[in-house]
């Protein structure tokens, strides 16, 4: 039997420090989440390899 989709679906995390000191490039992570258990935004702490440190992510459309 074929499988079902299900709820997971694809999102784009992004730094929210990279945007605001102004430097080039982004830093971004792509990873899925369960859209019936988090239905809000995610943030995650993730590294920022241009930064060099673990900065927050927040998930954007």
């Amino acid at each position: 039997m074929a499988k079902k989709k299900g709820d997971r679906i694809q999102v784009i995390l992004e730094c929210t420090e990279h945007k605001q000191s102004g430097q080039p490039g982004t830093s971004r992570y792509i990873t899925t989440k369960n859209r019936k258990n988090t239905t809000g935004r995610m943030e995650l702490k993730k590294y920022n390899p241009i930064l060099r440190k673990y900065t927050v992510h927040k998930e954007i459309k």
